[in-house]
């Protein structure tokens, strides 16, 4: 499979509820390699879901400290502990924001052959799934920023 565009944070797709994956054939299977090639075409890439590369499906890729793996229709659950980082998106490449997040989450969904996964993170891993799941809601890292943060994030698009 070849790496595909990414939408940029302006794009209206992106702000659209995904549908759950039904069907667990080869289009599900060729859709999870596009991802992890298109997270994997360019450094510093963690992870990807099918929304950012114009499928408004349920599906996310992740690659993080040496663990790879991806999800279909996960389900989150995260810790209540909290940290702040740094936090960027393939959707606005360049801009890294700190962001508080869970620092473990537990997400559970399906594989891409249909059998039953859960992946457990905790920092970086944790705070992947949780920015992947909010793009399959069609919720973008800004959104979680405080209202002056955002206006400051936008203001530095050129």
């Amino acid at each position: 499979m070849s790496a595909r565009q990414i939408r940029m944070f302006t794009d209206p797709s992106l702000r659209t509820v995904a549908e759950p994956v039904t069907t667990f054939d080869r289009s599900v299977r060729d859709l999870v390699r596009s991802l992890t090639a298109t997270m994997r075409a360019g450094a510093g890439r963690a992870g990807l879901a099918a929304p950012q590369i114009g499928v408004p499906l349920r599906v996310i890729a992740f690659e993080v400290d040496g663990r790879a793996g991806h999800i279909v229709n996960p389900r989150l659950e995260v810790s209540g502990r909290v940290i702040r980082a740094d936090e960027a998106c393939l959707s606005a490449p360049d801009r890294w924001w700190p962001l508080e997040r869970s620092f473990a989450a537990v997400a559970r969904g399906r594989d891409m052959y249909g059998k039953p996964i859960t992946v457990r993170g905790i920092g970086m891993l944790a705070r992947v799934l949780q920015h992947e799941a909010d793009h399959l809601d069609g919720v973008l890292f800004i959104d979680h920023l405080p209202a002056e943060e955002r206006e400051r994030f936008l203001a530095a698009i050129p």
